[in-house]
């Protein structure tokens, strides 16, 4: 049997997110007139879709237009134009990396950052790559024992300090032996206690000054790591770390098990930040590259497109 490509395994790991989708979109589209019911109705569908308000009044709108310009009125070619629509808002530019790179990652607790951490390392190792992390995130041991763990495991160096020390300091400690030992990607995790939110932006911000600073001759990737299951929640905190530190990329984690994997075009579509990869498992290979304009084709594919 022949390996599957990435769009394949995006289309079996995501079933729970398109069945939900397809089917509610195509009961309005098929069985209502283009009526200004038919939108409103719409526009309900693609908020309890999980693309949110914002961008569902856009696409809605968006679609009223194309429909009044164009005449297609048929059912297919409604779907047609919507799934247009949506592929046109997530085309979003990808920043490009050069080695030798920083990234810092950050996000709320819980949504499965560290593990995130891993996986990239893993990977980044595999294609060849000196790697090291840094365990920035030093109000909680859990953390630093975490990473600290899989960093054994995957054979790469780790930079760490006692509880409770300044994440700033240890962020300027790693770049310092990163630079001196010839590192190639410098993985820096952060603590993500969303619950203290002015300190922990404050605390971000001073990392980044940092890494500004002391990170001369090396690229810098800021990576926001999200839970696909929490919906509309993900958007908000993608808002709130984007204000803080300048993203340049996401990480969808847990998009294997939720119907809510609509969040990822409306966090896209309002951010203008790209989706750089999908967790959809749990083993290092689960972690893939995202292509949105793949997500969305998924999302209106049929079934005969989707192979368990």
């Amino acid at each position: 049997m022949s390996e599957l490509t990435l769009y394949e395994r995006m289309c079996q790991k995501l079933t729970k997110t398109k069945n939900s989708f397809k089917e509610k979109i195509e009961n309005v589209v098929y069985y209502n007139e283009l009526d200004d019911d038919f939108f409103e109705e719409l526009e309900e569908t693609l908020i309890l879709s999980d693309l949110g308000m914002e961008t569902s009044v856009a696409i809605t709108e968006r679609l009223r237009q194309e429909i009044k310009e164009t005449k297609n009125r048929s059912k297919e070619e409604v779907l047609n134009l919507l799934y247009k629509i949506m592929a046109d808002m997530v085309e979003v530019e990808k920043k490009p990396m050069s080695l030798p790179v920083i990234l810092l990652v950050v996000g709320v607790n819980g949504v499965g950052k560290t593990t995130t951490i891993a996986k990239l390392a893993q990977r980044y190792k595999a294609e060849g790559k000196k790697v090291m992390v840094a365990a920035a995130d030093t109000f909680r041991a859990a953390a630093t024992e975490q990473l600290d763990t899989w960093a054994k495991r995957v054979d790469i160096d780790i930079v760490k300090s006692s509880q409770g020390a300044d994440p700033s300091s240890v962020v300027f400690d790693a770049i310092g032996a990163a630079r001196a030992r010839g590192t190639e990607v410098l993985i820096c995790d952060t603590a993500g206690r969303l619950h203290n939110k002015v300190n922990l932006m404050k605390e971000l911000e001073k990392i980044t000054r940092i890494i500004d600073r002391e990170g001369t001759g090396f690229d810098k990737h800021n990576l926001l790591v999200l839970d696909a299951t929490t919906g509309q929640n993900a958007l908000i905190q993608a808002k709130t770390f984007n204000d803080a530190v300048h993203l340049d990329g996401i990480v969808m984690t847990k998009m294997d098990g939720t119907a809510k994997g609509g969040v990822a075009i409306s966090i896209i579509g309002e951010l203008k930040v790209p989706i750089e990869y999908v967790g959809i498992g749990e083993k290092p290979e689960d972690l893939i590259d995202f292509n949105a304009q793949d997500f969305v084709r998924m999302l209106y594919a049929g079934d005969d497109e989707v192979q368990e």
